[in-house]
Parts: C-alpha cells; structure tokens; sequence
C-alpha cells in the first residue's frame, strides 16, 4: 500500500512539473484539470474499496448470526447510500474543478 501511495505521489509531481513550467498564459496541463481528474479517479477507487468492504462485513455478519439478518441488511444498505452520496459529491466538485480549467 505505501508503495501504492509513493508511485501516486510521484506521478502526480511529474504531472504538475510542465503546469508549474508554463508562463501565465498557457493553460496547457493546468493544474486544476489535472487535479479534477485525480481527484475524481481517487474518489471512485476509494467508493469501490469502501463498498467491498461495507459487503464481505455484512455478508460474514449474517453468516455468523443469521437471525440478526434482516438488521445487518438494513444498516448495510443506510452505509452504502451514505457512502454513494459522498462519493456523488465527492465526483460532482472534482468535474466542477476540471471544467473551470481551460485548455
């Protein structure tokens, strides 16, 4: 995972080397583009790990206790719609961010 997250860092410094090069008039690889379009990618990536996870914790749960299954299912999907309009969010200001950018 640290791994992960260093190559993250390093592409997304590589990335942002011609936008801090570039005089005040290019809006070639300008950063808010760059940064909508990281942004929107990280939050889809983090909305599928939460979503697996939110899933196999409530699967095993009703495997472990099925009477309680009904409950489980109840409070698991409250989570994932709290987590989907996060994540809706999360997607609706990074493309506001990317679309102010002009290329």
């Amino acid at each position: 995972m640290l791994q992960l997250a260093g190559s993250a860092v390093f592409v997304l410094l590589l990335s942002a080397l011609p936008a801090f090069a570039a005089d005040g008039t290019s809006y070639f690889l300008s950063s808010g583009g760059i940064a909508g379009g990281l942004g929107m990618g990280l939050t889809i990536i983090g909305a599928g790990y939460g979503f697996g996870r939110i899933g196999s914790a409530a699967l095993e749960s009703m495997a472990r206790q099925p009477e309680v299954a009904g409950r489980i299912q109840t409070a698991m999907i409250i989570v994932a719609a709290m987590l989907e309009g996060a994540t809706l969010a999360s997607v609706v200001f990074c493309l506001l961010v990317g679309l102010k950018t002009t290329f």
